[in-house]
């Protein structure tokens, strides 16, 4: 399987990198820095350089051509500003399905977030953060209202530096938890290699389940 990774320099995009490469696959990260390139090879990664929020359609079709998913894991980070949450979190995401389905990609896996259906009450949170969580909102309705690639959609808890249990709590809403960066990378792998919950959007949390268990009994309802 080839996969290609938007935001491939990422923390939970390096651990996918490695965890692809390990299984046997072929994996590229699409990067803005060059010289980021050295820290995806360490992970057994093509770098592929490109900037979402100024390539074209075109231009990234090109780096899509012979995958057999694309999954994006970019995102603009704290204190990036509202206008990076728009232009990256939600444009980029439209942009790489939109190249994704030129180049004939079947598969998307989106990393989202997770939230009251993403849409933020601005009394709730934060203004930067509204903006982050609407912006996320929107990436999951382009995508959803497109024909192809149909995307699966994966909004992980709090994130964590902790090292990964393999054991998680998936569902189609789990509630509010912690999460390992390394858990939602291996969920994102398990996603890949099985196919059952296409389509779906799944949230995931740190819990009791080994990961395979908790995709097949997802699957099952």
């Amino acid at each position: 399987m080839r996969v290609v990774i938007a935001g491939g320099h990422g923390k939970i995009a390096l651990i996918l990198e490695k965890l692809l490469t390990e299984r046997g696959h072929s994996v590229a990260g699409l990067v803005r820095n060059p010289a980021h390139a050295a820290d995806l090879a360490d992970a057994g990664a093509e770098a592929l350089v490109a900037d979402l929020e100024k390539a074209t359609v075109d231009e990234v079709t090109g780096h899509l051509i012979g995958a057999d998913a694309v999954v994006f894991a970019a995102g603009a980070g704290p204190g990036s500003g509202a206008a990076r949450k728009e232009t990256v979190d939600r444009d980029a995401a439209v942009l790489l399905a939109e190249a994704a389905e030129a180049a004939g990609v079947g598969r998307y896996l989106l990393v989202s977030a997770m939230g009251d259906h993403l849409r933020a009450d601005p009394d709730t949170f934060d203004e930067e953060f509204g903006i982050y969580m609407r912006a996320k909102a929107a990436a999951e309705d382009a995508l959803r209202a497109r024909s192809a690639p149909r995307p699966t959609i994966v909004r992980p808890g709090l994130l964590s530096n902790d090292p990964g249990t393999g054991r998680v709590d998936l569902g189609d809403r789990t509630g509010t938890g912690p999460i390992p960066r390394a858990d939602v990378a291996a969920v994102l792998l398990a996603l890949l290699e099985d196919p059952q919950l296409d389509g779906r959007t799944v949230e995931v949390i740190g819990g009791d389940t080994p990961i395979a268990d908790a995709l097949s009994v997802l699957a099952a309802r």
